[in-house]
């Protein structure tokens, strides 16, 4: 069978609104319990942003890691 002999005619179209609120999910590191200290307002702005916050606080941390990784490997070459 190849993709032509497919029939997709019963499959809607993405709206605007999914494109703009879909989510890339991809396969996370497997993940530790820790634990750290985090200046309170910090943690307050997190908490304010509702359920996800330490998911997103890690989120910030891995994108800290990954870019200082990527500039020490510049550096070095």
């Amino acid at each position: 069978m190849t993709d032509d002999d497919i029939d997709c005619s019963d499959i809607p179209e993405l709206s605007e609104e999914f494109l703009e609120t879909a989510k890339w999910i991809a396969e996370t590191p497997k993940k530790e319990q820790i634990t750290i200290r985090i200046d309170k307002p910090v943690l307050d702005f997190y908490r304010k942003t509702g359920r996800g916050y330490q998911t997103r606080i890690n989120a910030v941390l891995r994108t800290y890691a990954e870019i200082t990784q990527r500039e020490q490997a510049s550096k070095r070459a």
